[in-house]
């Protein structure tokens, strides 16, 4: 990080602006936007006419000591002071003090019409005051009627539906139905893509952060067609060709299935390059395998464009998995095939207790109607390409953004230290993470190295959202990261490769300064506001207060 801050500042690399141009969309062009005593403009909060009732319920701290005394040790979270979320609706969440924050990472790409969306929860209830729960070896309408409901939103032959808890099942089921259909057992999957943590989709998935030391057999990872670090650019028929010469090499010449997102969520919104799907597609079928598109995040029109992800490469797969916006986070997933397909499992008995009971597949076929019957798609695409013309505004302004990609209100920005490297920023997309907290502002991160913020909000996100999210998005980074460079001093000991140099230790840190990348000291971003409804109020008094929460949070991959 020396390095960089060192080329920073002789003009080889840059994390200062490029421009100080401000979109016409911007919320600091509003006359009313407040003003701290150091002249520091706050991005305004767009308002919103819904106050949470007061939370009684156990503090953070109690909780954390309650997830670390009874909880998996496993679990992790964002942030080094983790939100207490009480309270949601719409596209915004509330903490137990009644703050407000514009939610851009929907609980990981799941919720899909909007935090309590009335028409969704009155659905639950009202099945839920008549029946509960039986089993699926009784009738009822609630799981006929949705399932004929979802059929008719996929293409060609795929109408057989069978309902599941969760994404990771719905991909168990998947990749169990091919070896069963075909015979064969060798799948193959893509890199840097992420399918489950059970055993057959632990397998497909190709991050290490989520794997374990288990058996894993008969699974090929194939060549990420990354348009911006591939070797092959946006040239998708030449990263299939890796397809074509792992079924040559490495199987008996039949395979079972091939297995991918259209856009890899948990890897980094990054969008398959254009005509691989369809090289692919017809690479395995040739080798008598089955083609499975993963929609558990990028389905239920949340790409704008088309309502499944795969429908914007031209291919229709056999099996489609899916899961996450399905329910709008009731506990739901599905897949879908062909009635020949399907057949595969009749040999045998399958079985799911809650898979498709009645409550989750009411509240499915309500989030179906409403993104039907409120245009959600069409928002998603409307607000989307805003978003992302804004963000890509953002791009020519700092050196730090790498790039900016994906569709609809499933978008990425990729933070590097260096362009023509493309040097991961890890630290710094973490310090932005906080930063963006404190204003307001949830973003998810991924990506291999977890240098992506993951943009994935409620459908009904509005471009008023947009405006105040990449109006904070510039904020962090004009007066957060590049304050990194600003402070930093200009020279630094030089590092010999005979030789570690350490940083010296600076003099004992403020409590409202944390430590930096390389042992430099940084100034927190005041705590935003309590105000539930804009953030810039009382931005003077926080302003001069110096009060701030960062602390240096480390992680990889997802996490």
């Amino acid at each position: 990080m020396q390095r960089i801050l060192s080329r920073a500042l002789c003009g080889k690399s840059s994390l200062f602006p490029r421009a100080a141009t401000q979109s016409p969309f911007s919320t600091l062009a509003n006359t009313d936007v407040s003003v701290g005593e150091d002249d520091t403009v706050f991005p305004k909060m767009p308002p919103f006419d819904y106050t949470p009732p007061p939370y009684t319920g156990p503090s953070a701290d109690e909780i954390i000591r309650k997830r670390k005394d009874f909880l998996s040790p496993s679990i992790f979270h964002f942030y080094d002071d983790p939100l207490n979320l009480v309270d949601g609706k719409m596209q915004y969440l509330f903490d137990e003090k009644g703050r407000r924050y514009l939610d851009a990472f929907g609980g990981i790409a799941t919720v899909s019409c909007g935090h309590c969306h009335p028409e969704v929860v009155d659905a639950i209830v009202s099945q839920t005051k008549r029946l509960q729960h039986s089993t699926i070896l009784y009738l009822n309408h609630a799981i006929a009627d949705f399932a004929e409901a979802l059929a008719s939103k996929l293409p060609g032959d795929l109408k057989v539906v069978f309902f599941t808890n969760s994404g990771t099942e719905a991909n168990e089921l998947a990749l169990l139905m091919s070896r069963l259909y075909t015979g064969c057992h060798d799948v193959i999957s893509v890199r840097n893509g992420y399918h489950g943590n059970a055993a057959a989709t632990m397998g497909v998935t190709a991050q290490s952060s989520y794997k374990f030391n288990v058996v894993q057999t008969g699974v090929h990872h194939a060549q990420n067609p990354d348009q911006y670090r591939g070797i092959f650019g946006s040239v998708g028929f030449k990263y299939a060709r890796d397809v074509d010469e792992m079924i040559t090499y490495g199987t008996s010449g039949c395979v079972a299935a091939f297995i991918a997102e259209a856009i890899q969520g948990v890897g980094g919104i990054m969008e398959l390059a254009p005509g691989y799907l369809q090289a692919v597609y017809s690479t395995i079928r040739k080798a008598g395998g089955l083609c499975i598109a993963d929609e558990v995040q990028s389905g239920f029109a949340r790409t704008g464009s088309h309502f499944w992800g795969f429908e914007a490469h031209g291919v229709v797969p056999d099996i489609v998995t899916m899961a996450k916006g399905i329910g709008n986070g009731i506990p739901l997933g599905a897949v879908v095939t062909t009635p020949e397909i399907a057949k595969a499992l009749a040999h045998r008995s399958y079985f799911n207790t809650f898979g498709g009971n009645p409550v989750c597949t009411a509240a499915g076929h309500a989030v179906l109607k409403v993104i039907e019957k409120e245009n959600l798609q069409q928002n998603a695409f409307n607000v989307g390409l805003h978003l992302k013309q804004r963000l890509d505004s953002l791009k020519e302004k700092y050196d730090i953004i790498g790039d900016v990609r994906g569709r609809g209100l499933m978008l990425g920005v990729e933070l590097v230290t260096d362009h023509q490297l493309k040097t991961p920023a890890k630290a710094e997309t973490v310090h932005g993470m906080n930063q963006m907290k404190e204003m307001g502002v949830l973003v998810g991160k991924g990506g291999f190295f977890g240098n992506v913020f993951r943009i994935t909000p409620p459908l009904c996100f509005t471009k008023e959202d947009a405006d105040f999210l990449v109006d904070v998005m510039d904020h962090t980074a004009s007066h957060a990261i590049s304050k990194i460079a600003r402070e930093a001093p200009v020279s630094y000991p030089t590092k010999r490769k005979t030789q570690k140099v350490k940083p010296k230790k600076g003099p004992p840190i403020p409590h409202h300064a944390a430590p930096a990348i390389g042992g430099l000291s940084l100034q927190c971003w005041p705590i935003w506001p309590s105000n539930r409804n804009i953030c810039s109020d009382h931005a003077a008094s926080i302003s001069s207060s110096g009060k701030g929460m960062f602390r240096r949070e480390i992680s990889g991959g997802d996490r």
